[in-house]
């Protein structure tokens, strides 16, 4: 397979390319460590790109937040649909391809001006549309509810692909299962994790044969968010308030943990994004009853 540049890999290179940027909004000015999103907002997803913005997606009504990570200074990019926003990844086009949660739905969202240019029924089956990666120009979505895939080609174009899973995968009915997902080091598959079981799995996208990965008997319960930096996977335990950094071959067959991190302010973070030598995180507060004034965050906290 010829391996086209990953979104991981390009934002990761292009910010690594310009620390300075991300250590200071001015001289003696750091970045802000923690950012405001509107209240009752129930963030779940984050993507970050192209350039220092950050985008959240809201589980209650799906709208899209814009925060500029030199400033801190929010602003809606997309109004609420009536379906959850979950999973976000933005490619280097500035297109954010949106998981729609328990509509079974993605979209893709221009980031210049929030318009949407292109959506998807991916089934009206009982679904959790939840993550989102994109590999060699195509985006890959997770279904939490089903053992599938649906993979979105490049170009946009009106159809989409419904891809079994087979191999090691077993879903296990009534619960979440495969949750976040990202590319292998080496660009050729994909990684994701199994939320209930923490399992984590290497996706041929090709065909959906699935491989557990050898961890040395860790598993990743309560994994949400992943995000790759090198051979580096970072994975979100969602309700354990807990990064963990596992070490992995380039095939992403294996894998060694080698950190793992909490910080004060996580409250049920659930996905990851990347900034220079930061690790974003959005608190979705599930232990806590939501109501129109409930405070939300995001926080970055170093790589490790």
């Amino acid at each position: 397979m010829t391996v086209v540049l990953t979104l991981a890999a390009a934002i990761t290179a292009t910010l690594l390319a310009t620390p300075a940027a991300a250590s200071a909004s001015g001289p003696g000015r750091p970045l802000p460590t923690t950012l405001r999103l509107p209240d009752g907002f129930q963030p779940e997803g984050i993507a970050i790109g192209p350039g220092a913005f950050a985008y959240f997606g809201s589980r209650a009504d799906g709208r899209i937040w814009r925060i500029n990570l030199i400033s801190g200074k929010g602003t809606q990019l997309s109004p609420p649909v009536g379906t959850a926003s979950l999973g976000l990844k933005v490619d280097h086009h500035g297109r954010l391809f949106v998981a729609g949660g328990g509509g079974g739905d993605g979209r893709v969202i221009d980031t210049r001006n929030g318009k949407v240019l292109a959506s998807y029924k991916f089934t009206t089956d009982t679904t959790f549309v939840n993550d989102v990666v994109l590999l060699d120009g195509a985006a890959y979505f997770t279904d939490s509810r089903r053992a599938v895939l649906y993979k979105v080609a490049s170009g946009l174009p009106r159809t989409f692909t419904t891809l079994p899973l087979t191999g090691d995968f077993v879903l296990t009915p009534g619960v979440n299962n495969l949750n976040g997902i990202a590319a292998t080091p080496d660009g050729r598959a994909l990684i994701a994790v199994q939320s209930n079981t923490g399992f984590l799995f290497r996706i041929d996208p090709a065909t959906g044969a699935t491989k557990r990965l050898d961890t040395a008997g860790r598993t990743f319960v309560n994994g949400d968010g992943l995000w790759p930096s090198g051979r580096t996977l970072y994975v979100v335990q969602n309700r354990d308030n807990t990064v963990v950094a596992l070490r992995l071959d380039r095939a992403g067959t294996a894998g060694e943990v080698r950190a793992t991190r909490t910080d004060p302010r996580f409250d049920v973070p659930t996905t990851i994004a990347q900034f220079g030598h930061r690790l974003y995180l959005p608190n979705a507060r599930f232990t806590t009853t939501p109501a129109p004034d409930t405070p939300y965050t995001a926080v970055a906290i170093p790589a490790f």
